[in-house]
C-alpha cells in the first residue's frame, strides 16, 4: 500500500488525487504500525515462529550466515 500510494502520488495529473494517495499513504502506515505491534506482541508471548517453521521446514535452523 505504501509503494502504490508513493507511485500514485507521483505520477498523478491531478492535484485534487494527492487527497485520495496522502489517505492511503496514511492508511498504509497506520496499518504497518499497528501490525508491528501485533508482532511484538506475539513474539513477546512466544506465539510468533519464524516463517520456515511455519511452513514446515523445522530442519532448517539460523545461521551466521542465514538459513542453512
Amino acid at each position: 500500500m505504501i509503494g502504490l500510494a508513493e507511485k500514485g502520488d507521483s505520477d498523478r495529473e491531478y492535484d485534487g488525487c494527492g487527497i485520495l494517495y496522502g489517505v492511503l499513504r496514511d492508511s498504509a502506515y497506520e496499518i504497518k504500525q499497528i501490525a508491528e505491534a501485533e508482532k511484538e506482541n506475539h513474539i513477546k508471548k512466544g506465539w510468533w515462529k519464524p516463517a520456515y517453521e511455519k511452513l514446515g521446514h523445522n530442519h532448517r535452523k539460523l545461521g551466521t550466515k542465514g538459513i542453512t
